[in-house]
């Protein structure tokens, strides 16, 4: 519908600029709806061990393989402001669990589109809303009740297996167990005790790929890993008990912030000014030497005559260090980064034991190894191509936020659909007992969190039907942790197979999917704005004076003044 001129008094008013577009009521929520509903369905088969991935291709012709829900929305480019809301739940859930993209994106798409069902059969919206806020709520207790707490002795088992069921459905899940390994004891490594509990920065994990051997090559190094080489051929490539100075200043002569001029008159002169420039740079490595260093990092630049006075010292530089990396180092190290080399004393140094330039895949990268409490470690993805080792530190990625979850809220449910289903039959006895309209919102509510087992079945090629009756009648049965086995195509218990994941994961994906849910269906009026019409031309096109030929006084007069 268009902004048409409202009428008033037979003097037509235009109240929307023109070229303006409305709709509303019906029309409004059957767009919104099914621009989620395309969303929804553009991961649906990326969910599950069994899950389909998908290329995307940019506009560069770059290609990413995945099947990891934030990753495909993301690449995707979605325009319609509805369907970006839907983009936003994939962000929120990845940024706050790290897993369980796919799922609240189907998730809040199947709440949309049921509700859509009791829109037309004219239930306002506003009450389901209220029936999905009383289901949430309901849920969220309901997962609260049946969530297994995990203690300190079985912790660690525990963290490997929501790592491995994390990345059980990705592209790596060959080698689930092997890197599940890896990043439990990555985690481990840098978490630290607080009179709260233990706390964990996933940013502590550094995650560097190269390409090159197979995914089984992929190693866990007691310190930081730099994609860079040492900045001198002179200096040692390998240097044991390493004293590591970290600087956030250029290690060369600055230009002053203003023009300068300097006149200079004869040979001798400018013979005094080298020295003099030289005798500077010199200074300024005799300082790092008397601190004790023999390894420098630094963010900035180093000279080519600081390069040379380092390495006839066999003190080992790199330059141009990213700050995260400085700062993964100073916790890694001990150390401390400075602005101010005069600042440097002993007690500021780092320590490792061991630093080493070492070929990896076609480039070399500089290790710092050894460090005796590192606050930070290196996670070294190998594989077999780019977008293999691309989509393994996604899946990481993956791995490092289901454990650092569960390090900080011990306590997990089942996997294979198995609390999805519990909760469903608790909000369908739930709803009997509401009196008003509401409990239709909260049994559709219910039927969407069944559609994650129906999604599970579909993609394994399993009958769905089938499944979610045998499945319902399991949990009827009190089979809490009754889920599909997609394995053996059949439904079993889920604590048997060691499918295990955080209650903070499924908590968010309820929270995230009700909440974009309830606020696209409030929406009943889309009002879009007429972009700006481009200013007119000025005569005689984009030059602007081109028509001035005919102007009087002005060289285009016949016999002109030029």
């Amino acid at each position: 519908m268009s902004a048409a001129p409202t009428q008033a008094g037979g003097i037509p008013i235009m109240v929307l600029r023109e070229g303006s577009k409305r709709s509303r009521g019906r029309d409004a929520q059957h767009g919104n709806i099914t621009a989620a509903k395309v969303v929804a369905e553009s991961v649906r088969s990326a969910l599950g061990p069994k899950g389909m991935d998908k290329m995307l291709v940019d506009g560069f012709g770059d290609v990413t393989i995945t099947n990891d829900g934030r990753t495909i929305l993301d690449e995707m480019d979605i325009q319609h402001p509805a369907a970006k809301m839907l983009v936003e739940v994939a962000k929120t859930q990845d940024k706050e669990a790290g897993d369980g993209t796919t799922s609240s994106v189907i998730v809040a798409g199947e709440l949309l589109t049921r509700a859509e069902e009791l829109i037309d059969k004219n239930i306002h919206p506003t009450i389901i809303i209220e029936g999905y806020r009383q289901a949430a709520q309901k849920a969220l207790a309901t997962l609260d009740k049946i969530a297994i707490t995990v203690d300190s002795k079985t912790q660690k088992d525990y963290l490997k297996k929501v790592a491995a069921t994390a990345m059980g459905s990705k592209i790596v899940s060959e080698y689930k167990e092997y890197l599940a390994d890896i990043a439990v004891k990555a985690m481990l490594e840098v978490a630290e005790k607080t009179p709260e509990g233990l706390k964990v920065d996933i940013d502590d994990v550094k995650v560097e790929k190269k390409t090159g051997l197979s995914l089984a090559d992929t190693s866990l190094i007691q310190g930081i890993v730099l994609d860079k080489e040492i900045v001198h051929s002179g200096m040692p490539k390998r240097l044991e008990k390493a004293k590591i100075a970290l600087l956030d200043a250029s290690l060369e002569i600055e230009k002053p912030e203003y023009d300068a001029k300097i006149n200079i008159e004869s040979p001798a002169q400018i013979e005094a000014f080298l020295k003099q420039e030289e005798a500077m740079i010199k200074a300024i490595v005799d300082k790092i030497v008397a601190s004790g260093a023999n390894v420098v990092i630094c963010q900035k630049g180093i000279d080519d005559l600081a390069q040379h006075f380092m390495s006839r010292k066999g003190i080992i530089a790199i330059r141009r260090a990213k700050r995260s990396d400085m700062e993964k180092l100073q916790r890694a190290t001990g150390g401390k980064i400075l602005s101010n080399i005069d600042a440097l004393t002993p007690k500021d140094l780092g320590e490792a034991a061991l630093i080493e330039e070492r070929r990896t895949g076609e480039d070399k990268m500089t290790y710092v190894e050894g460090c005796k409490n590192p606050k930070s470690v290196t996670l070294l993805i190998r594989g077999g191509n780019q977008r293999l080792t691309a989509e393994a530190e996604r899946s990481i990625h993956d791995a490092l936020s289901v454990i650092k979850d569960l390090i900080e809220e011990p306590r997990i449910v089942a996997g294979g659909a198995a609390p999805e289903i519990e909760v469903a039959n608790v909000l369908k006895k739930y709803a009997q007992s509401l009196p008003g309209r509401e409990q239709f919102a909260v049994r559709i509510f219910a039927e969407s969190l069944e559609e994650i087992a129906v999604v599970l079945a579909e993609n394994a090629g399993l009958d769905p039907v089938d499944l979610l009756t045998q499945l319902r009648a399991a949990h009827e049965k009190g089979q809490t942790w009754a889920g599909i086995d997609i394995t053996a195509g059949k439904v079993g218990d889920m604590t048997k197979l060691n499918i295990y994941e955080p209650l903070n994961v499924k908590k968010q994906i309820i929270k995230s999917a009700n909440e974009a849910a309830s606020m696209i269906l409030k929406i009943d009026d889309i009002i879009s704005t007429a972009k700006m019409k481009a200013p007119p031309m000025p005569p005689g096109g984009a030059g602007g004076m081109g028509g001035m030929g005919g102007m009087p006084g002005m060289g285009g007069m016949p016999g002109g003044m030029m």
